[in-house]
């Protein structure tokens, strides 16, 4: 229950409520034609039921991503579970709009178009009152072993902290917060997020066969990354803690809540 009542207030404040707005920036994403999704009231109940039976010709959201939304890197398919609802809302609104192309398994934009306004928004706030399970992260050693190249977590690390001074590379952080753990209304977790996902949509941002980005920042930064970068950078941020160390001087230290709930 409080769960869900962290992912409504989200709701609220990214004025999926018809409460407000979080930022200019949110205003920015939804676009006009996108408009009528603003005052929709998430129904989790009706997500859960288009996740796990789907709806008409649009099949259960969990054949690909999984019975808790983990996603599938032998798919390619990403983690849900967890994810920023409003950032999954935004890309089932392009999907259906063909804003975004499906370039993972071609059914994306076909299963959006199949859900109403309201629908979208409701498996979307389903999917993100689900935690993430550690125990399905993405395995680097079983991926290396069945011939997928994976990178070396400490040179991504760098990345993800720090960036790459040389190409002009921002940290990741910069945007999606200490280990990729997302910042409302915009940018999403990128932490624990399927290596194989990660790896393939920083290679779609680099050719620009995804475009659907705020600002064109993804396809910016991707640009500049080789093959090596993105392996490295993926293979930190597909185990990588949400969590930071907090401040040790202190005697105690609470991980900072985006929404808290009484």
């Amino acid at each position: 229950m409080q769960r869900n009542n962290v992912i409504l207030a989200s709701l609220a404040l990214a004025g999926l409520l018809g409460v407000a707005t979080a930022t200019q920036a949110a205003d920015d994403v939804i676009s006009a034609e996108n408009a009528d999704i603003q005052n929709l009231h998430a129904n989790t109940a009706n997500g859960e039921k288009i996740f796990k039976e789907g709806k008409g010709e649009v099949p259960a959201c969990n054949s690909c991503h999984g019975p808790e939304g983990m996603g599938d890197d032998n798919l390619g398919t990403p983690r849900l579970a967890g994810q920023i609802v409003y950032f999954l809302i935004k890309q089932l609104e392009d999907f259906a709009h063909d804003k975004r192309t499906d370039l993972t398994m071609s059914v994306m934009n076909f299963n959006a178009k199949g859900l109403t306004p309201q629908d979208r928004v409701d498996v979307a706030a389903y999917v993100a009152t689900k935690l993430p399970i550690t125990k399905s992260l993405s395995s680097l050693k079983d991926l290396s072993a069945a011939g997928t190249t994976v990178g070396s977590t400490y040179l991504g690390k760098s990345i993800v902290l720090y960036g790459i001074p040389d190409k002009n590379v921002p940290a990741c952080q910069s945007c999606h917060q200490y280990n990729g753990r997302g910042q409302e209304p915009i940018y999403p977790q990128i932490a624990q997020q399927k290596y194989v996902y990660l790896t393939n949509q920083l290679k779609h941002w680099r050719d620009g066969s995804r475009a659907n980005d705020p600002m064109a920042q993804m396809q910016h930064v991707a640009q500049k990354l080789s093959d090596e970068d993105i392996a490295n950078a993926a293979s930190y941020l597909s185990g990588a803690s949400f969590y930071s160390m907090g401040n040790p001087r202190l005697p105690e230290q609470h991980m900072p809540m985006a929404y808290d709930i009484h």
